[in-house]
């Protein structure tokens, strides 16, 4: 256990306030060691206080220096404190990113407090233009992928019928199984290959779109597959106004989404406790992939099944990903690319018993 500088009890029986805080609260030694930390610190830096009193700030850090700068600077009182933006990069895991403020005090055992608030919007921002950056590759990627399996296929199809029309009479019955099996198989990777190009090919038709509309369209074609032991909840803000979209587009999005939750839902469908809710709001003042919208649709499509498995959760827009068996993997890719038409993004938080799809799309 680190000893305790003279004077440091006084000022941790100030500090019961702290432990209130949201904020990540430090407090540091002339050394520049932690004294102390509030629960939100622990949080945030994902140790506990036993861990964290005794070490150098800048040691729990990559990039230590820019904490040991500002530290320097308090310490010798070059300002009452500073606010910064940091990138604070951490060993073996995801950096963070922080509102800084470091504060001189007037007290010889801590004379400097440092407060760190995690970046949400920053955080939000980068991974929107991450996922962004990735579905443009992925577009790419599957429109040359697509159209290089597709002209072999024709090939492929036409041969394996040719071949059918020579085979002898006599044993015609038998072999004529395997070319049809080379028949129907190149027609289902046919079809593959299509929903592949779908997005890149449908036209985009522009119209007035209410969202409740879609909403009820794909309500009621979940209820005609899963007619029992699925209860589907409305929660709708009737006050949201239309907006310029692809109905079409924007059905089949949703239905998506609601189709694969469905789908994860069946031992609760069985059980005959699967809930799936779909719930509306308007969010004011929201950037989206970097541009600033007034008002934003706020959709959100949640179910009560088991959850998307922790190891594919960053990975569940790209292409032929799953996490279910015999699943193609192009659902929530397809709706991702028709939401981002509609200049919108999809959010996606799963753990079991609550996964929640938030569709975002801008508002005139």
């Amino acid at each position: 256990m680190p000893t305790k500088p003279a004077g440091l009890s006084s000022t941790l029986m100030a500090t019961d306030g702290l432990e209130l805080l949201a904020s990540a609260v430090l407090l540091l030694d002339p050394q520049g060691r932690i004294v102390y930390v509030n629960p939100a610190a622990e949080n945030l830096l994902e140790s506990s206080c036993k861990i964290l009193i005794g070490q150098k700030l800048e040691e729990l850090f990559s990039n230590g220096e820019l904490l040991a700068a500002l530290f320097q600077q308090a310490l010798a009182h070059q300002f009452d404190d500073v606010r910064q933006d940091l990138i604070l990069e951490r060993f073996g895991r995801e950096s963070l990113w922080v509102d800084s403020i470091t504060t001189a005090l007037d007290h010889a055992a801590t004379p400097v407090l440092i407060e760190l608030r995690e970046n949400v919007q920053q955080l939000k921002l980068e991974r929107e233009e991450r996922l962004m950056d990735q579905s443009q590759v992925n577009k790419e990627l599957i429109r040359n992928l697509a159209h290089e399996i597709k002209n072999p296929l024709g090939g492929i199809r036409g041969a394996a019928q040719l071949l059918e029309l020579e085979l002898p009479e006599r044993h015609l019955k038998e072999l004529r199984e395997y070319t049809q099996v080379i028949i129907k198989e190149a027609d289902r990777l046919q079809t593959l290959v299509d929903r592949l190009l779908a997005p890149h090919r449908l036209a985009h038709i522009v119209g007035d779109v209410n969202i409740h509309e879609v909403c009820e369209r794909v309500r009621s074609l979940i209820v005609a597959e899963f007619p029992v032991g699925l209860t589907i909840k409305r929660d709708y803000d009737l006050s949201i106004p239309q907006f310029r979209g692809d109905k079409e587009q924007l059905i089949q999005a949703v239905l998506n989404i609601a189709h694969n939750a469905a789908q994860a839902l069946s031992e609760r469908i069985q059980a005959g406790d699967a809930e799936l809710i779909f719930q509306t709001r308007v969010l004011r003042q929201v950037t989206l992939s970097k541009v600033r919208y007034r008002l934003a649709l706020d959709l959100h499509i949640i179910d009560n099944g088991p959850g998307i498995p922790v190891d594919i959760q960053e990975r569940i827009f790209y292409p032929l990903v799953s996490g279910r068996e015999g699943g193609s993997g192009l659902g929530l890719t397809l709706a991702q690319t028709f939401v981002q038409q509609h200049m919108g993004v999809i959010e996606c938080e799963s753990q079991p018993g609550c996964t929640d799809f938030r569709v975002l799309i801008p508002l005139p």
